[in-house]
């Protein structure tokens, strides 16, 4: 099982340190939490076998200070991370376009969080608890609802934990900035759009049986959105 530290932030690191935007960023294990909370998707960075960089795609969940991450025990992901390797996962939420006068100084109102570290395969008796985290991450609710994977289907599956030890996020919001008053004076609309993410009505599956209704965790999951 996973504990929560009661650090408020995150110990930077070499690795974890902002240069770049360095305003923006911020090691608060609070604001790290909400930021991965809010996002579905995790972006994991590795050095493959052959030695070349590559960013995969996956499923994750948060318990306390660890990651969990969902993998393909045949996936090059979950190989290489079984070796022992470095590795970094990103989210990024865009929260709005920023558009200056500039073409310049436009930019995005974003979070995104980086967290490096080396994962670890979990032990066969935590699988099935690093699945619910994943499963209730995507959708609270959601796994005791489903049915639960067989045998073979654990035998498929790797779930990796990664400790967020170290880690950062960077948060952008508000209008463009730094602009200069002759641009300011110019006749181009600026400010920003704003972008958000909504659930739409749910579609059933179509080889659905009639009469079988949308399920709790579904409706309970539209009503929070």
């Amino acid at each position: 099982m996973s504990e929560t530290s009661d650090v408020a932030s995150v110990p930077d690191s070499a690795a974890s340190t902002v240069r770049r935007e360095a305003h923006l960023a911020t090691y608060s294990r609070e604001q790290i939490n909400q930021v991965l909370d809010a996002t579905h998707l995790a972006h994991v960075g590795i050095i493959a076998a052959d030695g070349r960089p590559t960013v995969i795609p996956t499923l994750f969940g948060r318990e306390g200070d660890v990651l969990f991450l969902h993998g393909s025990v045949a996936s090059r992901l979950v190989r290489t991370l079984a070796d022992g390797l470095d590795c970094c996962v990103e989210v990024t939420l865009v929260d709005g376009l920023v558009l200056a006068r500039s073409a310049f100084l436009h930019s995005m109102n974003y979070r995104s969080v980086v967290v490096f570290g080396r994962a670890r395969t979990v032990e066969a008796s935590e699988q099935l608890h690093g699945l619910k985290v994943i499963s209730d991450h995507l959708l609270p609710g959601r796994w005791e609802e489903a049915r639960q994977p067989s045998e073979t289907e654990l035998r498929q599956t790797c779930v990796l934990a990664l400790s967020i030890d170290e880690a950062s996020a960077k948060i952008r919001t508000g209008g463009p900035t730094e602009e200069e008053p002759e641009d300011i004076a110019l006749p181009i609309w600026a400010g920003e759009v704003p972008i958000h993410t909504s659930w739409g009505t749910p579609v059933p599956a179509s080889d659905l049986p009639e009469g079988i209704a949308v399920s709790d965790a579904v409706r309970a999951g539209l009503r929070r959105r």
